[in-house]
């Protein structure tokens, strides 16, 4: 899918923090947007168990990361795998920042089943858009990257905000995923709403990939949603638990910020342990 012309991603992504704020937000008041990837200068040196290796997608057009999560501890080999998707303005390190391999760790040593993560760079929700397929990337050349790794097969999806959607989207057309978990998943209810983002070409193209209008093809059995209390997205989340009727969801004090994904991701990855297969 082409985006809407006249918007420029490019612009999108180097815009000022306030038109970043509002892009993801949906609103004309900013709210806070996923936290920005933190340069390697400012990071610790990666130590097992996180590896992250280059790759070039054919299917996007471009090299990008992908991030390799497993516990402390436990040897990768033939470990289920959860793919996670970062929001909109973010990377697969952000997973990092957010601390999900000491919160996988520690997932682990309260009693889950051990599971790897895997992190991927993304962009606009994970859908098409000209040549650059960030969804075939998950589908096709994803699992041989994750077989690469030793680790089992991926059957299952976090995302956070527009990785809400990717996650919710992926798990509805790919049955071998069958647990999607999501934290303030940026859905839209209306074609208006979803044309502000300049991502979709169309109301047909949006309709097509809008997990909110395909609520009956999602792994209820396997869903769990949170979502913040003052998220901006909080009446797309509430529309997604009442329709697609998910095994767990959370609507608790927090809005659209790290603070809030960080402080879920524990609860998220206990969800998504016991239910890989």
């Amino acid at each position: 899918m082409r985006s809407k012309p006249g918007v420029s991603r490019r612009g999108v992504l180097l815009g000022s923090a306030v038109a970043l704020l509002a892009a993801c937000s949906g609103h004309s008041a900013p709210v806070a947007a996923p936290p920005p990837a933190a340069s390697s200068a400012g990071r610790a040196p990666l130590t097992p168990p996180v590896t992250i290796r280059r790759r070039r997608s054919m299917a996007r057009g471009k090299d990008v990361d992908v991030v390799l999560v497993t516990p402390e501890g436990v040897p990768g080999t033939g470990l289920p795998v959860c793919v996670a998707l970062h929001g909109r303005g973010s990377n697969a390190r952000s997973f990092l920042d957010l601390g999900l391999p000491a919160a996988l760790t520690a997932a682990v040593r309260s009693g889950v089943r051990p599971f790897a993560v895997v992190a991927v760079d993304g962009e606009h929700y994970w859908v098409p858009d000209g040549d650059d397929d960030p969804y075939r990337m998950l589908t096709d050349e994803l699992p041989g990257w994750i077989a690469e790794a030793g680790f089992g097969p991926m059957t299952g999806a976090l995302g956070i905000s527009m990785g809400g959607f990717g996650a919710l989207n992926l798990a509805r057309r790919q049955r071998s995923v069958t647990t999607v978990a999501t934290c303030s998943a940026a859905l839209f209810r209306s074609w208006p709403e979803a044309r502000a983002r300049g991502i979709f070409a169309s109301s047909a193209d949006w309709s097509a990939v809008e997990p909110l209008q395909h609520l009956d093809e999602l792994p209820s059995s396997g869903l769990g949603v949170w979502c913040g209390s003052s998220d901006p997205f909080l009446a797309a989340n509430r529309q997604l638990i009442s329709g697609a009727r998910p095994a767990v969801s959370h609507v608790d004090p927090g809005g659209h910020t790290a603070d809030y994904w960080r402080a879920v991701l524990p609860d998220v990855l206990r969800f998504v342990g016991p239910r890989l297969k």
